[in-house]
């Protein structure tokens, strides 16, 4: 017997090669720009806060023991939760819940929830451009997977026409990350239609639904209900919500009883819940402190549209506005340093190096800056460095 990997040979996602690129650079003392960091910068509310560090130090045992598929230390806490994203109640929806250690960490489990470990599952993912984890639970998962069409031409919302025949789950992400995209309701109900006549499942990880900044923004959940038929889907964390609360590994599934059932028989077979006092304070945040929640949208909303002037009056091109989260999505420059651009990673890899900004490519088109960190105050260092990219296009 010989020690060595039994995994075949895989790449590593996006994230972990930019990771692995900051790091390089850091090492090199690179003064480092990084807008790649989707990540609120500082702490949690302290509303938040305050109300963990008395959950922390009660004696209450309900408060300090795993919460598995329940949460006796926050008493209905997944229902109080989305219904605080949603701002109404959903006591007259024929829905269920359940409470979550954050997004992420579900993501493998909604398509074990669906039978794939039992019988092939294709998956359609909003993944090109977007974030990769889907990508990887259903290759280790060994589920069919594909990636819907986004595109500037689509405005990056994919329509029911791009949902190939054979499909059993729809892992969607509106608000989107990377492009800050919402849909309306008119978008929902056509892709319920579609699925209920189809017999597909809908998943939509809805992280960014709380910062939104247009009235037109819709959430699954919004619609599901006028569809009884639909087996669906809809999660929201806590990580953006109260400042920083990426941390808390802290959240809620809302959906139809059938689909949080068997996320339930998954999840209790292999989780054993999220941190009761995490909980507490989420909700106190919530319930309490509507001020500091709204603070941070507006704070994004002002950051994005000042990065978008300092970077449009750099002549790099937006690859669509915004409507939500903290994101930014451009096109990949044609030239840059006096030099043709071969590919996106290419681009960035160049700002890092020769500049220290660093973002997160979607090869071929695409580069995603965040706004989490101050970006007023890095006014002058990304101008700087754009400066020095001098950009065009063909």
């Amino acid at each position: 017997m010989t020690r060595g990997s039994r995994l075949p040979p895989r790449e590593q996602n996006l994230f972990q090669l930019i990771r692995a690129r900051r790091a390089e650079a850091e090492s090199r003392g690179v003064d480092l720009i990084d807008l790649s960091i989707g990540e609120p910068r500082g702490p949690a509310l302290l509303s938040a806060r305050e109300a963990a560090a008395a959950a922390v130090m009660s004696d209450q045992e309900a408060m300090h023991r795993y919460q598995y598929n329940a949460s006796p230390g926050a008493p209905d806490f997944a229902k109080l939760f989305v219904e605080s994203c949603l701002d109404r109640s959903l006591d007259d929806d024929d829905v269920a819940f359940l409470p979550i250690p954050g997004i992420k960490r579900m993501l493998g489990l909604i398509p074990l929830a669906c039978g794939c470990w039992r019988q092939s599952t294709t998956v359609g993912m909003m993944t090109d451009p977007g974030y990769p984890f889907p990508t990887d639970w259903c290759a280790y998962l060994g589920a069919d997977q594909y990636a819907l069409r986004l595109d500037r031409q689509n405005t990056f919302r994919f329509t029911p026409e791009d949902v190939r025949p054979g499909t059993q789950l729809l892992m969607t992400n509106y608000p989107h990350n990377p492009t800050g995209r919402i849909v309306d309701r008119a978008w929902w109900q056509r892709l319920c239609e579609h699925s209920v006549e189809n017999d597909i499942r809908i998943f939509n990880d809805a992280a960014y639904a709380t910062l939104a900044y247009t009235s037109d923004s819709c959430t699954l959940t919004d619609v599901a209900g006028d569809y009884p038929e639909l087996s669906w889907l809809e999660a929201f964390s806590a990580a953006k919500v109260i400042g920083n609360g990426t941390g808390w590994q802290t959240g809620a599934v809302v959906g139809s009883p059938d689909f949080i059932a068997d996320l339930g028989n998954v999840k209790g077979n292999t989780d054993e819940g999220f941190i009761a006092p995490m909980a507490v304070g989420v909700l106190a945040a919530c319930q309490n402190d509507q001020e500091g929640i709204d603070y941070f949208r507006e704070l994004y909303r002002t950051r994005i549209r000042l990065f978008i002037d300092t970077l449009t009056e750099q002549g790099m091109r937006l690859a669509v506005e915004p409507d939500a989260g903290f994101f930014t999505l451009w096109q990949v420059p044609d030239r840059a340093f006096g030099e043709p651009v071969g590919s996106a990673a290419e681009f960035n890899f160049r700002m890092i190096d020769e500049s220290g900004l660093i973002g997160v490519h979607f090869d071929p088109s695409y580069i995603r800056y965040a706004v989490c960190a101050d970006v007023e105050e890095l006014a002058a260092k990304i101008n700087t460095a754009f400066e020095a990219a001098h950009v065009s296009y063909a």
